[in-house]
């Protein structure tokens, strides 16, 4: 089987390389085609790769493109997270609506809305080649903001464009550990939108063990959600939200912190990455030791100019690519990949259409939701119940945000684009809409490019 990998000169790469170098299942992945736009990044990652697969005789064949279609053409699974408009792309996402006070952050907020509409036309057009040169493929979607780019996608792919994120499964993944459970007996009650969701339930051995985990100080202690969001919010909610509603429940916090930090999560990444392609391109033998120095740095500063110095995500260890759930979207993705290839049978928090399993949301709309996937494909599961008013009325004023955005890039129109920023709950001022829909404009040029009318 060929597997596309597009974006493929990225950090996650190496991660899936690994586990495929590992898998001994039938069928397996044959054959891996990358493709990049930036030929120094896709030299470096091809670099790491060779390295990565001394040892292994029976390693992929590796092909690399700076071209999209022959990348693409006749592949069975297609991973996608590119960045259009490359970091310096995202640092203006950020610095923009931080000029304004207004929350930063490349998928949340108005950076969010500023990175979907220039890159869904790019995506677009991938995805009408996906269509012509590898019709039976599947596209799983890890390009962020991931909800609205893969709603964007479903538009010509339909239910074979999946979008996935590995904080809800290792945030379920963590619970069973602290429970003391295992998690591959577990069921997981999780509803909402991509980056805006919460974990209801988690089902171990018939037995829904969240209650003892949210009545317990000392379990609840080695949760980073109960220091991000403290101990007793989380049982008013009676569920653990995922963490970027951190930037909804103490906005005003987090903005605060990020203005008062050197620098934001897009200029660290930007100069510790521009940093590691110019040093990878000359390091010979040690690259995939820089490369797994640069992933544990990385790992280690996530959310910390906006949580302040608390610590969020768990940190990559050496040995990570020996546990699936340390591979983040990696060890999702291929796990969507193993489950349709072998036909075995997994249960995934992934986005996909809606199909009536959220009542109050359109059926076509992407949200975050249990699903069983197999050989017949991606199929939504029934909720354990629906979302309370609070979550619901959330995910109604997000997903309405997103449809306007999702329709500013289709069309190019500035009326729905200000509507977009002006009907966020982070922005919540129209004059302030208008400015940054201004300002993006003037500083980004894909912006500018995908709102032409």
């Amino acid at each position: 089987m060929k597997l596309a990998i597009l974006g493929g000169g990225g950090f996650r790469t190496p991660f899936v390389w690994e586990a495929l170098l590992r898998d001994k299942g039938t069928p397996r992945i044959t054959e891996v085609a990358l493709y990049d736009v930036n030929e120094l990044r896709l030299s470096v990652i091809i670099h790491i790769l060779q390295r990565l697969a001394i040892g292994y005789d029976d390693a992929p064949k590796l092909t690399s493109y700076t071209q999209l279609e022959p990348a693409v053409e006749g592949a069975d699974f297609i991973f996608a997270a590119i960045r259009e408009g490359g970091l310096e792309g995202r640092c203006c996402d950020e610095h923009v609506a931080l000029d304004h006070h207004v929350l930063g952050q490349e998928t949340t907020g108005p950076g969010g809305i500023a990175y979907a509409i220039r890159t869904i036309p790019v995506m677009m057009h991938i995805a009408e080649t996906v269509k012509r040169l590898a019709p039976d493929a599947y596209f799983i979607n890890f390009t962020n903001p991931a909800g609205i780019i893969t709603e964007a996608l479903q538009k010509v792919l339909g239910d074979k464009a999946v979008g996935i994120c590995d904080t809800p499964s290792e945030l379920g993944r963590r619970v069973a550990g602290v429970i003391g459970g295992d998690y591959t007996h577990a069921q997981m009650d999780y509803v909402g939108l991509n980056h805006l969701g919460w974990m209801r339930r988690l089902i171990v051995d018939g037995k829904d063990v969240l209650p003892l985990l949210l009545a317990d100080d000392t379990r609840l202690d080695k949760m980073e959600e109960a220091h991000i969001f403290g101990q007793e919010w989380l049982r008013e909610l009676g569920a653990i939200p995922n963490e970027y509603l951190f930037y909804y429940y103490d906005n005003r916090d987090a903005v605060k912190r990020i203005l008062e930090s050197p620098q934001t999560r897009g200029d660290y990444l930007l100069k510790t990455q521009t940093a590691f392609y110019q040093a990878a391109a000359k390091a010979g033998d040690d690259v995939a030791e820089l490369w797994w120095h640069t992933v544990e740095n990385r790992n280690a500063s996530y959310m910390a100019e906006a949580l302040g110095g608390v610590q969020g995500a768990p940190t990559a260890k050496r040995d990570s690519n020996l546990d699936p759930s340390q591979l983040g979207y990696a060890g999702v993705a291929l796990g969507v990949m193993t489950a349709i290839s072998r036909n075995e049978r997994q249960v995934m928090i992934l986005n996909v259409r809606n199909r009536g399993i959220v009542l109050g949301m359109p059926d076509d709309a992407v949200v975050e939701v249990p699903a069983m996937v197999d050989a017949n494909g991606i199929h939504p599961m029934t909720l354990f119940q629906q979302p309370d008013l609070h979550q619901i009325g959330l995910m109604q004023e997000i997903k309405a945000v997103e449809r306007h955005a999702i329709t500013a890039a289709f069309t190019g129109s500035r009326n729905e684009a200000l509507l977009a920023f002006a009907e966020h709950p982070l922005v919540a001022s129209l004059p302030i809409a208008r400015e940054l829909l201004a300002g993006y404009i003037d500083q980004i040029p894909g912006v500018a490019k995908a709102l032409h009318s």
